[in-house]
């Protein structure tokens, strides 16, 4: 049997993120940007592997970050994961980036800057979309994430550093956990249907 090595990929905001979990072992690699995840993403993943003296082959488990997130960059990590669990047969995880920032640790409340004001926040239940200054309502253990030292001063709790995402992602999958590798979104695209008519077929 095959020794397990967990390979994530995320790319839900501005960069461009794999980790490997194997034989008790954890590395990363990790760079930011705001474009370009499309023409990064596997050529970064192809140099951790071999930097490890891996290849595809020995990959045995793939989880991917499904965001919430930058709309495009979310599709981008998902469609590459889908790609790759198909061509080598093994399964794929999707986790959450607010799973990821809560895990190992219960009762945290996990938030992530949505611009424009916005929050995406997970506490004890499901992942929400708000305002961040409506947010209300929340006793959690931990904070961790955007803001968790506002947070902690809100509502309480003791501030949790922020980890790797990437990293985290691939030990919840590693863990048994997860959902499906479908992206995840609570706000929806900023881009808007043309206004021209569409042309006339004559």
């Amino acid at each position: 049997m095959r020794p397990e090595v967990t390979l994530a990929i995320d790319t839900s905001a501005a960069h461009c993120a794999a980790a490997l979990l194997f034989r008790g072992r954890e590395v990363e690699a990790f760079e930011e940007m705001a474009t370009g995840q499309a023409e990064r993403l596997m050529p970064m993943v192809e140099a951790l592997l071999a930097g490890q003296g891996l290849g595809w082959p020995d990959v045995t488990l793939l989880a991917v970050g499904t965001g919430p997130g930058n709309f495009t960059g979310v599709r981008i990590a998902v469609a590459a994961a889908r790609g790759l669990a198909l061509g080598l047969g093994v399964p794929l995880v999707g986790v959450t980036s607010l799973q990821a920032l809560r895990f190992g640790h219960e009762g945290a409340l996990a938030c992530l800057d949505a611009r424009r004001g916005a929050v995406y926040v997970q506490g004890e239940g499901a992942a929400a979309l708000a305002e961040w200054e409506e947010l209300s309502g929340f006793s959690p253990a931990f904070t961790v994430g955007y803001r968790a030292d506002d947070l902690a001063l809100r509502f309480g709790g003791t501030v949790l550093p922020t980890p790797s995402l990437v990293l985290n992602i691939a030990r919840v999958a590693a863990a048994g956990q997860g959902g499906a590798p479908a992206p995840f979104y609570l706000r929806g695209a900023d881009a808007l249907p043309p206004s021209d008519p569409p042309p006339v077929i004559l």
